[in-house]
């Protein structure tokens, strides 16, 4: 079978493929606009991160003071004797690491850095913290099912496997990302 020579491009709006148009043909864009753009959007993007990250860090404090089990508990018998909210801290490091790494790499979108290493490197970071997320709470959900098999856990179950489609979503993501980024 022969190779298919396929146009580059096509406009969908005069419905002209690549080769109508003259070779010499340059299309000019005003170099204020995107950087006005794109430094405006990444600062708001920055400070959305900024903002899930302090949400998940006071949900995190907060919601153990609140559970059932625990309305009338001190705080030395929440955080010390329950191992299960001990292992959602530490499952809960690879989540803001990821944070971190994306407002990183916003900044380094923001200096027209996207195509160095660091862009890369943040964009690995982002996809092992991903794997990381979804083995913790695998892990999570194993506890669950073993330890736990005659407690109502539908809802944990539901939230854990919200939380492991998200993170594999970001993590195939950024490896997509990564690959375009190395190989440009």
């Amino acid at each position: 079978m022969g190779a298919v020579n396929l146009p580059w491009w096509r406009n969908w709006y005069t419905r002209t493929l690549q080769e109508r148009i003259p070779k010499g043909l340059r299309v000019r864009v005003s170099p204020r606009a995107p950087k006005f753009m794109k430094r405006g959007s990444t600062i708001f993007l920055q400070v959305v991160i900024v903002l899930i990250g302090i949400g998940a860090l006071a949900f995190m404090l907060w919601e153990p003071h609140i559970e059932g089990r625990n309305v009338n508990a001190t705080l030395f018998e929440i955080y010390f004797n329950d191992p299960f909210l001990a292992y959602a801290y530490i499952g809960s490091i690879p989540f803001f690491v990821a944070l971190y790494q994306a407002f990183r790499l916003l900044g380094y979108i923001g200096q027209n850095k996207v195509f160095s290493p660091n862009s890369v490197k943040a964009l690995r970071t982002i996809k092992y913290c991903a794997i990381a997320l979804v083995a913790f709470v695998a892990a999570a959900e194993a506890y669950l099912f073993i330890v736990r098999p005659g407690d109502d856990i539908a809802g944990g179950v539901f939230m854990g496997l919200l939380i492991m489609f998200i993170s594999v979503v970001i993590g195939t993501s950024a490896a997509v990302f990564e690959k375009k980024l190395q190989s440009a």
